[in-house]
């Protein structure tokens, strides 16, 4: 396969979309910004340049269901629920357009399994070694530019900032923070849950260069200093959140 022809590929097909407008150009980058993460883990891992070839193109294309998302509930503001990693796989099914990205078909399952988790809350069962392998890739890259985005661009309006300062931890998210759960999203109580849930995507990371990365960058610091909880048993429980997190992390780059 060719990832300069993939590249192309994928700007014809987002240009059907209106790439001015912000949530389009914020996924746009970061489809781009996943491909390269994840042939960054693919390399560490010592895979063969094919493979990482072929973690490249699902960090390009595994968002590709999202563009729709995009246009049907925030510009077109319809109330419909589009599963992207599920959309995206039809996408790339449908008359074998996934073709326009690679020619042989020997790794279609492994692209198209790897899309279909991405976005889920765990992994299916019953994938085999390198399909589980690919997953577990595009999971890791996909979190690690979600934590670049928290620690650069998400809130940082000064009413966002106060919401979430004048709101609580519950007990819930710490408790399962402490068990190194990150919760589904429906579970999630407060604002200030919402960050702590942010936070434990880390439990959901599986390989060692990815906690060197956010330990290196120190994404959970940043994120967490963006808040000045008013609450005093909040402030208290961020510390907690903090070192626990740190804490494992340290643990996983040993």
């Amino acid at each position: 396969m060719n990832i300069e022809d993939a590249k192309q590929e994928f700007l014809r097909y987002v240009k059907r979309y209106d790439l001015t407008f912000p949530k389009m150009k914020k996924k746009f980058d970061h489809s781009f910004r996943v491909m390269e993460i994840a042939g960054k883990i693919a390399e560490n891992l010592n895979l063969s340049d094919e493979q990482i070839d072929i973690a490249k193109l699902i960090g390009l294309i595994h968002d590709i269901g999202y563009f729709e998302t995009i246009k049907v509930n925030y510009i077109l503001k319809e109330d419909k629920k589009i599963e992207h990693g599920d959309y995206g796989v039809e996408i790339l099914e449908k008359d074998d357009y996934i073709r326009k990205y690679i020619e042989e078909n020997k790794y279609d399952k492994i692209i198209l399994k790897a899309i279909k988790n991405h976005n889920k809350y765990t992994i299916e069962e019953g994938l085999s070694e390198e399909e589980l392998l690919f997953a577990k890739i595009i999971r890791d890259a996909d979190k690690l530019d979600i934590f670049y985005e928290g620690a650069e661009l998400f809130w940082t309006q000064y009413e966002q900032q106060e919401e979430i300062n004048n709101s609580k931890i519950s007990d819930q998210a710490i408790d399962s923070f402490s068990k190194y759960i990150h919760q589904d999203r429906k579970d999630v109580k407060t604002k200030a849950d919402s960050i702590i849930n942010f936070i434990a995507l880390i439990f959901d990371i599986n390989f060692k260069y990815d906690f060197e990365v956010i330990k290196r960058k120190n994404y959970i610091d940043i994120i967490l200093n963006k808040f000045q909880f008013k609450d005093v048993d909040t402030l208290k429980k961020i510390q907690q959140i903090r070192k626990i997190a740190n804490d494992y992390i340290n643990s996983r780059t040993i």
